[in-house]
Order: structure tokens, then C-alpha cells, then sequence
């Protein structure tokens, strides 16, 4: 996937994981979120470390549906690292509250195991 397109619009896999979850609510956030993620301002990037920030002050970690790992898999193929993603996990820390993040940090560490150390 060229890094510039649009992260939601450009993986069929997401759109596809988000059909799964149940076909009307995947079809509602592939349209809202792709319109979304395709404003020029803000690069596609930067868009997927926000998406993460976001989900660490909503708890937003594990179990069916939940979108931290969809947000961390689409910032790797963005290129962002395992590594920037821990140093946003750190501010995380002082801004959504450290308890908050270490739930994060935990989900992290098993989609290290699962997709690589290295993005």
C-alpha cells in the first residue's frame, strides 16, 4: 500500500474487518472514517498515531471489535515503528493517565509477538 493513500480507503483488509463486524457498521465507518482520513491537512502518519492516542484514553484495547490493533497495523504500514508507537505510548502516560496506558503497552507487546518486533 502506497503510504500516502488513504489509510482507510487504500486496505481492503481493514474494510474487510470492519464488514465483519457487522456489514452496516462496516460500510458507515469505511464511508465516514475514509472521508475523514482523507482531509489533506494532516498526513495519513500522523493520523494513525492520533487514532492510537485515541484509543488509550477510550480503553480501546482488546476484544471483538475494538480498533487498537486495526490502528497499530495500519500506523506499520504507514511506517511508523514499534518503537515511536512506545515513545506515544509514554505520553500517553502523562496525558490519558498512567493506568491507562499500561493496558496499552500490554496489547503492544502481543502485537509485537504477532506481527514482528520490527515494522
Amino acid at each position: 500500500m502506497d503510504i500516502k493513500q488513504n489509510a482507510v480507503l487504500g486496505d481492503q483488509e481493514l474494510q474487510d474487518a470492519l464488514r465483519g463486524v457487522n456489514p452496516k457498521f462496516g460500510d458507515f465507518c469505511i464511508r465516514a472514517a475514509g472521508e475523514v482520513w482523507g482531509k489533506p491537512l494532516i498526513d495519513q502518519r500522523t493520523k494513525t498515531m492520533i487514532a492510537i492516542a485515541l484509543d488509550v484514553s477510550h480503553q480501546s484495547f482488546s476484544g471483538p471489535g475494538v480498533p487498537f490493533e486495526a490502528h497499530v497495523t495500519m500506523a506499520l504500514k504507514q511506517g511508523v515503528s514499534f518503537e515511536e508507537i512506545e515513545e506515544l505510548l509514554l505520553m500517553t502516560c502523562v496525558y490519558c493517565g498512567f493506568n491507562k496506558s499500561a493496558g496499552a503497552f500490554g496489547r503492544l507487546n502481543e502485537l509485537k509477538e504477532k506481527y514482528g518486533s520490527s515494522s
